[in-house]
């Protein structure tokens, strides 16, 4: 078996070929363009069998990746942190170049059995890419909506409404009246902020339309969960990717970051907060566990059972959040019909 890293750029590629013994065979840099697919398969016919190392197969190495992988091959994603290491470890060179992450990323490859292999992308890469701009839309609209709090402290005394609407905005905006040139301008920046808001509110409602067809379309039956609706049903499909990756229930809770951290030390045990793994699964689980505590259901009844043995607020929206994944697991699975 051939190992092939690559060290992908904007500009070039670049491809290492290493044999079992870690030797370098053959090195190449291709230019990043629409024929660097089949240069790069050209100049690999003589290594069979062969396993491509891509590092940073979801990021700047996709596109090749997944060219990759539609022609027939075999590609794994090498963390860069794991480049890294090989390449501060090595006994030779530890230099950055791109020859070196190359070879350092298919030394990866040849050591590690449990990296995860590039599969072709489907219906979820959608989800994904919707659920990221959906994050971005709102992230948006709440800097608008901070600027202009800001900008309304310069001008009027009072509290303003923390999740402030539009409407409510141009309310206070009307009650404004600037006595000097630099309170008229400050109204003209929190007239502009408002319109930025009444943007946000516009995109956002018309992207949630393209994130329900996509829900409906991956036939998925998580939103039988309650709390899950098709934004929170995005975010779980699109972060959570192949949930076949994932052995068992725990390990998917330690994926979104449900699980807890040990932190015992001596004879003392106890756990931690995980303030690791996927955030934005780790949100959309939170968002379905609220809205879970603020109605009457089995995961309120849950709530209050956890408060009752003695454990805090936090304490037990935690294990809720927690009993959540485990069953937002066990859905996936039976999607897949497994």
């Amino acid at each position: 078996m051939f190992i092939i890293g690559i060290d992908p750029h904007r500009g070039s590629h670049t491809a290492t070929v290493l044999d079992g013994a870690e030797e370098v065979l053959d090195e190449l840099r291709v230019t990043a363009d629409g024929w660097q697919r089949d240069r790069l398969l050209d100049w690999a016919a003589p290594f069979a069998p062969r396993l491509w190392a891509v590092e940073g197969a979801t990021g700047t190495g996709a596109l090749l990746a997944q060219q990759l992988v539609a022609a027939g091959e075999r590609v794994v994603d090498v963390p860069p942190t794991l480049s890294a290491r090989v390449r501060l470890l090595d006994s030779g060179r530890s230099d950055k170049t791109d020859s070196h992450d190359a070879r350092s990323a298919a030394v990866v490859a040849l050591r590690h059995q449990s990296l995860r292999q590039v599969q072709a992308q489907d219906h979820l890469a959608v989800l994904r890419l919707l659920a990221k701009r959906h994050h971005d839309l709102i992230a948006a609209r709440t800097r608008a909506v901070c600027r202009l709090h800001t900008t309304l402290c310069y001008l009027a005394e009072g509290h303003f409404p923390q999740r402030m609407t539009t409407s409510q905005g141009a309310a206070i905006l009307a009650g404004i009246r600037p006595r000097d040139a630099v309170s008229i301008e400050r109204k003209a920046l929190a007239r502009d902020l408002l319109a930025e808001m009444r943007r946000a509110d516009r995109d956002i409602a018309e992207f949630l339309a393209r994130i329900k067809t996509a829900v409906a379309a991956s036939g998925s039956t998580v939103t039988e969960i309650h709390g899950v609706g098709p934004v929170v049903a995005a975010y779980l499909l699109g972060h959570t990717g192949q949930i076949s990756r994932f052995p068992s229930a725990g390990h998917y809770a330690r994926y979104n970051g449900t699980a807890p951290i040990e932190a015992s030390s001596g004879p003392t045990k106890r756990h931690r907060l995980n303030p690791r793994g996927n955030r934005q699964l780790n949100h959309a689980l939170h968002m379905a566990a609220v809205t879970q505590v603020r109605n009457d259901t089995a995961g309120r009844a849950y709530y209050l059972r956890k408060q009752a043995q003695g454990q805090s607020r936090k304490e037990a929206m935690r294990a809720l959040k927690r009993r959540i994944s485990d069953a937002v697991y066990r859905q996936l699975l039976a999607d897949t019909g497994r």
